[in-house]
């Protein structure tokens, strides 16, 4: 919470887009129980303020829905999918977890930092990416796979993930899901066993 990024914003407060969902998702609790919208409410402050969350936003969340600040910042520091410095306008998430590295995530992730030039954790000069390792995305029968903003890409390699990037840093917009042509998350060979019988 000391980083300096956090206190160079003094106000945020949510425009009228970002009431009004904030009011539907508050609206879907009992009264009374309107602490329990905090998680929603933080990812719409969020998406408003270029996808990270100042100190002034969690507070003003926690006023939002009259609750302690200190329990706002414990559920914003928590979850990995709340940001709480800048980041780049593509946020590139790696899953690392087991299944993902048992399926290449690491030299997925050395091909990512080739191909942007950064470290895990840092952000390209013209702030068009951030790279950030994370835990279980839950993808896992797709493995290796990333999430850039709120898109998955699965069934990646060290090509296919240097085509991804490269495509959207062009201003492409590459398509999401399994990036070999599985449906789903059928098994790779296809299926297996439930097929129609109508068709024996």
């Amino acid at each position: 919470m000391n980083d300096p990024k956090i206190k160079s914003f003094d106000t945020f407060s949510f425009n009228s887009k970002s009431k009004k969902e904030a009011n539907i998702c508050i609206a879907k609790y009992p009264k009374g129980k309107q602490a329990s919208a905090v998680m929603p409410l933080l990812d719409i402050a969020q998406r408003q303020h270029n996808g990270w969350l100042p100190r002034v936003a969690m507070d003003y969340v926690a006023d939002f829905l009259k609750m302690p600040r200190m329990a706002v910042y414990e559920v914003a520091s928590f979850y990995t999918m709340y940001n709480l410095s800048p980041v780049g306008q593509n946020h590139v998430q790696v899953c690392t977890n087991l299944p993902c590295w048992l399926r290449g995530s690491d030299r997925v992730v050395n091909a990512i930092e080739k191909n942007l030039k950064i470290k895990m954790g840092e952000t390209t000069e013209d702030n068009l990416f951030t790279l950030t390792e994370v835990e279980c995305l839950g993808a896992c029968v797709n493995a290796p796979m990333i999430q850039i903003n709120d898109a998955y890409y699965e069934d990646l390699d060290e090509t296919s993930v240097d085509i991804l990037l490269t495509e959207i840093a062009s201003g492409g917009a590459p398509k999401v899901g399994s990036q070999i042509g599985r449906r789903s998350c059928e098994p790779i060979n296809g299926l297996t066993t439930l097929f129609d019988s109508s068709k024996d």
